[in-house]
């Protein structure tokens, strides 16, 4: 029990217990000390637990503070009989027990280790965490001792507080030296010698320092996704293409070429839109006109161009006009103003009648243009079949005067074209069926290499997904090493790990060798059993046989009647003494376990229980006196 009660204290010490290190065993634990202990032990099972580890100096708290360590210690699964008594005049067997019983139901560190994520947020948690309790064990000082939120460090160094140093999130665009890692890449020596010489370092780049930590997360943010971005689009596309990944990329840039000049040349062919605002009309007409006076223009420029100087000149005239004669009155004013006006408004409204004519007579004079084009390539084509037609017919009319001759020239040259379509086609079947093989032989190969590359193509993306599963599982171990590294650097270096491992092999071997011993004494028990019933059965026969010869000749012998008579006595005798050392040895075993139960009674501490009872029943009737008396004076 001496190596259970170390390796308790042991436990209660690590969970935060304030034990003196002459403690030992549970005897020497107070009420006090064992309140506390099963409480923390409570806490570290069950979080939500909100008993107070201290004992309250009222007996009514008391009481219940037990109660509901006992609820507590029933609701974790206790089945054997437990009260307020059971903490507060306690004993060492019980706590014991209780003190195992907790101590199994707290959670395992693999437990612990194994439930939490073992990843960078995990780690960034831990470590805002330690943060905080560092802070929280400071003492505060008041922002006007702080300049700029900076502070002297317990541990020996500067520390910013509150919001001082925070400021906004923005980024700015960085310039990185890109290739020159990267060996089998070219980088031109213009391009180093700026990288080298000319272009500024990135704590530089952005405007003030504050932008500089947020320039180099979106950088690092955009490298990432295009990386990520890129390993997709070649696990899925790039392999599918068969090509390297430079053939890839300047296929793609061209593919991407192409698309960009299709759609500038769309947009530059789409028509634009006649249905115009007079205001753009008049202002474009303008500009032309003011950027083109000595240039050559089309019949509707001119017409245009006569029809607004015929209007400037007579706006010039009407405006000389009325500015012969004073004018006396504001009414003669508005009044010319208004017949202005409406002049104006007329000649606008007749420019705006010739604009739409003139815009439906332009559409008309297209639509006759696309419609002479379309004749004029129409006549074109019959044109040239014409003319197919004429050389044709002249070749034939030219022969027609020497018919016969021309005739036996033409079935000259037919039987000859014959004779050479026949040899030709004869090599060609001579040449035609090693070829045939041969193709169909570069067919097979080619249907059996695209299979293998398929196969390896599926291998390759197999094995992108393997490492990447392995990359995972590499970093997933670095940071779990990097946890249990802080963990282990957090652990008290006074754990003696051989000093337990000897006691506990100690123990097993306690353990062993009493078990040894109980089977040699259980063996020794059975064999004596065994005797005792070969001898009891012995002896029943024996005195069956003697009892059957002596009860046969007592019929004729007195003496031997009298041998049967101390036979039978004798027998009933031994039967007595029998039961007598049967008896005896119950009595033995009766004895013990009364010398056990007064060995757990004395263990209990009945005497020091009842005296803190009647200590404890006396202070219970002082408080109730004084609350009567309060209540009396009320």
């Amino acid at each position: 029990m001496e190596e259970v009660d170390k390796i308790i204290i042991h436990t209660c010490r690590q969970i935060g217990c304030n034990l003196d290190d002459d403690v030992q065993s549970l005897k020497e634990l107070s009420t006090d000390l064992v309140i506390a202990a099963v409480v923390r032990c409570l806490r570290l099972i069950d979080p939500s637990t909100s008993l107070s580890h201290q004992l309250p100096p009222g007996m009514s708290a008391r009481y219940r503070l037990g109660t509901d360590l006992a609820n507590a210690c029933v609701n974790l699964g206790w089945r054997a009989e437990i009260g307020y008594q059971t903490f507060l005049y306690s004993n060492d067997a019980d706590m014991r027990h209780i003190f195992m019983f907790l101590i199994e139901k707290m959670p395992k560190e693999t437990e612990m280790a194994s439930d939490e994520p073992l990843g960078k947020n995990a780690l960034l948690k831990r470590k805002i965490a330690s943060e905080l309790a560092k802070c929280l064990q400071q003492p505060w000082l008041p922002p006007v001792c702080k300049k700029r939120g900076l502070r002297w460090d317990s541990s020996g160094g500067w520390q910013r507080e509150g919001t001082a140093g925070c400021h906004g999130y923005q980024s700015k665009l960085l310039l990185v030296p890109e290739g020159l890692g990267d060996i089998n890449k070219e980088v031109e020596k213009d391009v180093k010698d700026y990288y080298t010489r000319h272009l500024p370092l990135v704590n530089l780049q952005p405007t003030h320092m504050k932008h500089t930590a947020p320039s180099l997360m979106e950088r690092n943010a955009e490298r990432v996704t295009a990386v990520h971005e890129w390993d997709t689009e070649w696990n899925t596309l790039g392999l599918q293409s068969r090509l390297s990944e430079k053939d890839y990329r300047a296929r793609k840039a061209e593919r991407l070429k192409k698309k960009i000049t299709s759609q500038m040349q769309h947009s530059l062919d789409q028509p634009q839109t006649n249905s115009t605002v007079l205001t753009d009309l008049l202002q474009i007409i303008g500009a032309a006109s003011d950027k083109k006076d000595a240039g050559k223009g089309s019949r509707f420029t001119h017409t245009e161009k006569l029809q607004f100087a015929k209007d400037d000149d007579k706006l010039a005239s009407e405006m000389a006009v009325g500015a012969g004669p004073d004018v006396s009155s504001e009414e003669d004013i508005k009044k010319k103003q208004e017949e202005e006006a409406n002049t104006l408004r007329q000649q606008l409204q007749e420019v705006t009648s010739q604009f739409e004519k003139m815009e439906i007579e332009m559409k008309k004079y297209k639509a006759g243009i696309s419609q002479m084009e379309t004749d004029k390539t129409e006549l074109d084509k019959q044109n040239e079949e014409s003319q197919e037609q004429y050389k044709v017919k002249k070749k034939t009319m030219d022969l027609l005067p020497d018919a016969d001759s021309n005739i036996a020239k033409l079935q000259a040259l037919v039987d000859a074209s014959s004779k050479r379509l026949e040899s030709l086609h004869q090599q060609w079947d001579d040449h035609k069926t090693p070829l045939i093989e041969e193709y169909e032989k570069l067919q097979r190969e080619n249907d059996t290499m695209a299979n293998e590359s398929l196969k390896k193509v599926e291998d390759i993306r197999a094995l992108r997904e393997r490492m990447k599963q392995v990359a995972e599982e590499t970093k997933g171990k670095e940071e779990a090493y990097k946890q249990l590294a802080e963990d282990f650097k957090k652990m008290t270096n006074d754990l003696n790990r051989s000093a337990y491992t000897r006691r506990i092999l100690e123990i097993v071997g306690n353990i062993r060798k009493q078990k040894e011993d109980i089977e040699k004494v259980l063996i020794e028990t059975k064999g004596l059993q065994k005797e005792i019933n070969q001898a009891s059965g012995k002896l029943s026969r024996t005195f069956t046989a003697t009892d059957e010869l002596v009860f046969r000749d007592a019929k004729k012998d007195e003496a031997v009647r009298r041998a049967y008579k101390f036979l039978a006595s004798l027998h009933e005798s031994f039967d007595q003494v029998i039961k007598t050392v049967e008896d005896t040895g119950s009595i033995m075993r009766e004895i013990r376990d009364l010398e056990d139960q007064v060995d757990k009674e004395l263990g209990k501490k009945t005497s020091a229980n009842l005296d803190k009872i009647s200590i404890d029943l006396k202070q219970m009737k002082q408080e109730n006196q004084g609350l009567k008396a309060k209540v009396e004076g009320k």
